[in-house]
């Protein structure tokens, strides 16, 4: 077996100024793992890399997560040195499954690298770009863990198993989360009467069901496209009716924020990155006191759900496949330089948690996934599908599903995102296949779709899924996963699936 649970065979600091006589680092292993600290008086630390020597001398296929959410290019693959494992990986080969990582919510961003000789950890205690300030704290930077599964035990169930070992202490949901959301169709072009009119279809859908579905609001009720302020646009007028409207028809209120992304001119620029003047700062506590007060304010309407998006990109400045290696790049710093990128942002997720004060779910886009387990009760974990192309839906969908679904309920609840329903685009035949694989997933189902889109059998169909996704109590498998990217045969409460995602008939 890999283990990482002895102290590294070798090691490197960086610091801003290459001055690393003040570095003491320290190993501890508890019952989770190899716990690694550092400290530092004055010297800025920017990343520490650790090496483990354990040859390894026979075939194997690797697997790995994401930074944050995935781009339909999860998959396994031969071993390759140049290849950076964000978070955790797992090793297949002829006796088993070893799994490697670090457990969720570390203290810096971390990726791994394997070779034929060993295997390299990468810890990025940047605060941005430059070196972290401890001033004399000892830091916990992350848990190391590994765990070795026998041939018996399929591949699926060690990821399964090695995701609870990560994160011991989810935070989900109470209920079940499904319904719908209207982006995949409208694309940010709502208004007060159309987005009451989807409500209804949602109550139709899931008529006579004890757990009620969701709507929410994407993008598009607020005064600027994809940005604050978040205050209500003259097509949707009050955001409180909108809410009150829906609980009176038995649905539950979610909507739709960008929190660190607002140019309105009453924000003090002293609050922004100062290479992004219309990004908010996270590491600013008056940017917190600001974003807990808009928190509360959206809760104050009634709203039951809390999407914020684009978090990763408004702090990072790049898309996760864009960084091949270390999640962010170029000059920058947050105002707070004391802290790590990932404390920071964790500070930032539970602020918005902190603030809902137990009364609205969080769900997470473009977030940080191994820092959000704990911290948002659901998190899309892949890259937007379509309302118009399937072939995005099929790429993003698919994939994002058949390798996180091991996180679900270890993590936080996946959604594996919509399936977008407009008339004359994707046809049926294809989204429901989509839909019935995220009914009986036991994840979230969200659909977005205008109310009048489907013809009588259609909505009978799409009435026996909602019911499915009401209880998301179906144990799905992909069975083919570790030779197709884009798994057709699953194993669903014991009955064999094969999905056509290529022919439409």
């Amino acid at each position: 077996m890999i283990s990482l649970l002895h102290r590294p065979d070798s090691y490197t600091v960086t610091t801003d100024d290459a001055n690393t006589n003040d570095v003491a680092l320290r190993f501890e292993n508890t019952p989770s793992g190899l716990d690694f600290f550092v400290s530092a008086q004055t010297s800025h630390i920017k990343f520490i890399t650790l090496r483990w020597r354990c040859p390894i001398r026979e075939e194997v296929s690797v697997l790995c997560d994401a930074w944050e959410r995935s781009y339909g290019n999860l998959g396994f693959s031969a071993l390759d040195p140049e290849r950076a494992l964000p978070w955790y990986f797992a090793l297949r080969h002829q006796n088993g499954t070893d799994c490697i990582g670090v457990g969720v919510q570390p203290n810096a961003f971390v990726h791994f690298t394997v070779d034929c000789e060993g295997i390299t950890a990468y810890c990025d205690l940047r605060a941005g770009t430059v070196g972290v300030d401890l001033a004399g704290r000892e830091l916990l930077v992350a848990t190391f863990m590994n765990a070795e599964y026998p041939e018996t035990t399929s591949t699926f169930d060690a990821l399964c198993d090695f995701c609870r070992k990560m994160s011991p202490n989810p935070l989900l949901p109470k209920e079940k989360v499904y319904g719908g959301n209207n982006w995949y169709y409208a694309y940010g072009k709502s208004s007060y009467e159309e987005i009451i009119s989807d409500a209804k279809l949602q109550a139709a859908l899931a008529e006579g069901l004890e757990n009620r579905p969701f709507m929410v609001i994407d993008d598009g009720w607020q005064p600027k496209p994809c940005q604050g302020p978040w205050e209500a646009n003259e097509r949707y007028g009050d955001m409180k009716r909108v809410a009150d409207e829906f609980k009176a028809m038995g649905i539950r209120p979610g909507i739709w924020i960008r929190p660190l992304c607002d140019d309105s001119p009453e924000i003090p620029n002293e609050w922004r990155f100062q290479n992004y003047t219309n990004r908010l700062d996270p590491s600013h506590p008056a940017v917190l006191s600001h974003l807990s007060a808009l928190v509360k304010k959206i809760v104050g309407w009634g709203y039951e759900l809390i999407k914020h998006d684009f978090s990763a990109f408004d702090i990072f400045g790049a898309w996760g496949f864009q960084r091949r290696s270390y999640f962010t790049s170029g000059e920058w710093k947050f105002y707070d330089s004391t802290k790590t990128s990932a404390e920071i942002y964790k500070t930032f997720l539970k602020t918005l948690l902190d603030a809902t004060d137990g009364k609205a779910y969080i769900l997470g886009c473009n977030c940080v996934s191994h820092l959000t387990a704990g911290l948002c009760h659901i998190n899309r974990t892949g890259d937007d599908t379509s309302g118009t192309d399937w072939e995005r839906t099929r790429k993003m969908g698919v994939n994002t599903l058949a390798f996180r679904l091991c996180q679900n309920n270890a993590f936080y609840m996946v959604d594996a995102d919509c399936a977008g329903f407009i008339k004359g685009r994707i046809p049926f035949s294809l989204n429901r296949r989509w839909v019935e694989l995220l009914a009986k997933s036991g994840t979230p189902l969200f659909i977005s779709a205008p109310n009048g889109v489907f013809d009588e059998e259609e909505f009978s169909v799409m009435q026996s899924l909602y019911k499915i996704a009401s209880k998301q109590e179906n144990v799905a498998i992909p069975l083919d996963f570790t030779y197709n990217n884009t798994p057709a045969r699953w194993m669903i409460d014991g009955k064999l699936y094969d999905f056509d995602w290529w022919n439409e008939s």
